[in-house]
Order: structure tokens, then C-alpha cells, then sequence
């Protein structure tokens, strides 16, 4: 048991040094963007001390991501066991009108559809994804005003 508890402070502590990095941040800007000591940051992210939810939100916070991830695994919530149905939540939803609901399905599912395409477009080029907008069309590095 509390070999468990220890291996799941530890994971936390590489966890938020993976998002610190990602985010090329340093260990001292995390700590000021956190409002925490620099030794006190790096006990944490070596699985050394056990930080209260709310120094956890702060941390979150500085590395702009979801408190709840560090919850989770910090042990503080529970993962969720259910996946959400968003199409019985928008019908569910009486605050909004028939014509809004059925607006609002056939946007989510056009989405879904578009990312299903791309995805199988991926898949048969080898993972590579067309970013150029198109023949004729200015992708993401081309100027709308040539000179």
C-alpha cells in the first residue's frame, strides 16, 4: 500500500516536470509562475513531498493545464468511469430551443465526421498530414499578400 501511494507521488513529480518541459519552462520559472519555493518544486517533481490540492492547482495553473489532471494523479479525485454522451446531453439540455439542439447535433457531428476523414486521410498517408490548405489555397506559412 504504501509502496503504491510512493510510486503515485512519484509519477505525479515526473508527470509535472514532463508538462514543464513541453512547455520549456524552467524549474525556477514554474516556481515563481507558482507562487512556490524552487526547493520545495523540485521535491515535488521528485516524488518527495506530497503537495496539498491547492499548491497542486496553483502548479496546474502556472502550466496551463487542468488541476484535475493533477488531481487524479495525485490520488485526490478519481479517475471518471463513464464516458459522456454528447448528443443525450444536448437533447437532455431544456434551456435551449428544439431548433437549437438539432443546430447544435448536426455541428458535433459534422465534426466528428471531418476528423474521422482526416484521420482515415492520415492513416493512408502514412501519418502525414496535408497542412497546406489545399492546391491554390495558402497554407499556414503562405502570405495572403505576395509582393
Amino acid at each position: 500500500m504504501k509502496d503504491d501511494l510512493d510510486r503515485r507521488w512519484h509519477d505525479l513529480g515526473e508527470f509535472i516536470r514532463e508538462q514543464r518541459n513541453v512547455g520549456q519552462m524552467s524549474l525556477r520559472k514554474l516556481s515563481d509562475l507558482a507562487g512556490v519555493s524552487n526547493p520545495y518544486l523540485s521535491q515535488i517533481e521528485r516524488g518527495l513531498r506530497r503537495p496539498s490540492a491547492e499548491i497542486l492547482q496553483q502548479i496546474a495553473r502556472a502550466l496551463e493545464i487542468s488541476s484535475e489532471s493533477l488531481y487524479i494523479r495525485a490520488g485526490i479525485l478519481d479517475e471518471p468511469t463513464s464516458t459522456v454522451d454528447p448528443i443525450a446531453e444536448i437533447r437532455r439540455d431544456q434551456t435551449l430551443t428544439e431548433d437549437q439542439r438539432k443546430s447544435l447535433i448536426r455541428i458535433y457531428e459534422s465534426f466528428r465526421r471531418e476528423n474521422e476523414l482526416t484521420a482515415a486521410a492520415d492513416a493512408a498517408n502514412g501519418g502525414v498530414t496535408d497542412t497546406t490548405g489545399g492546391v491554390g489555397n495558402p497554407g499556414p506559412d503562405d502570405s495572403l499578400s505576395r509582393s
